[in-house]
């Protein structure tokens, strides 16, 4: 992988709901932040997934949870101890509390609660990951390690167009690596032949 990718990457799910619950006073949102073991389609032919040690060593960093990746609205911090993030055999699960001085925090509360907001995504980087090319020529990363930055609440789960973008760039250097390859492989038997 180019270690001069500058884009922080961002992933999306979708249908994995989140909900809200009271304990007491305090209200709070949870959910699955990311799912192992799913395909994230990022464009025809080209997939990734996340491997169930992909976030071994990342959740004691300095992580928040914002709306629609919004770094102005924070939503909980692990740091302030307002969002506590967990791995299971199923996922990244996350519950936030919610701020309830805070109004665009508690707009989000009542969108989730009433199913209008049910989305989520994360920020991160890739520090390790596995490439795999299909026979059918098709594409997939299994994402390894990351260096997790935020957990997001989002209205419209989407890949950015830096992270395709930077995806797509791997993937085109990847290609001309093996068509390199090929290339010198026959250059080479040719020259064989000759002699």
């Amino acid at each position: 992988m180019p270690k001069d990718r500058k884009q922080m990457q961002v992933r999306c799910l979708v249908g994995h709901n989140f909900k809200t619950r009271e304990d007491g006073e305090k209200k709070y949102i949870s959910g699955y932040f990311a799912v192992f073991g799913q395909n994230y389609e990022l464009w025809p032919g080209a997939t990734e997934s996340i491997d169930p040690h992909a976030f071994d060593g990342a959740l004691s960093d300095d992580i928040r949870a914002l709306c629609d990746h919004e770094t102005r609205l924070v939503l909980g911090r692990n740091k302030a101890g307002t969002l506590t993030l967990c791995v299971d055999e199923r996922g990244l699960w996350g519950e936030i509390e919610v701020n309830q001085n805070d109004s665009d925090a508690m707009n989000l509360y009542y969108r989730v609660q009433r199913g209008d907001v049910n989305q989520c995504s994360f920020g991160f980087d890739i520090l390790e990951e596995e490439t795999e090319h299909r026979p059918d020529g098709s594409v997939h990363w299994l994402i390894k390690k990351v260096k997790l930055y935020e957990v997001s609440v989002v209205t419209f789960p989407a890949y950015t167009d830096t992270s395709v973008s930077a995806r797509k760039a791997d993937y085109e250097a990847i290609q001309k690596r093996q068509l390199d390859h090929k290339r010198a492989e026959v250059k080479k038997r040719l020259e064989a032949i000759r002699c």
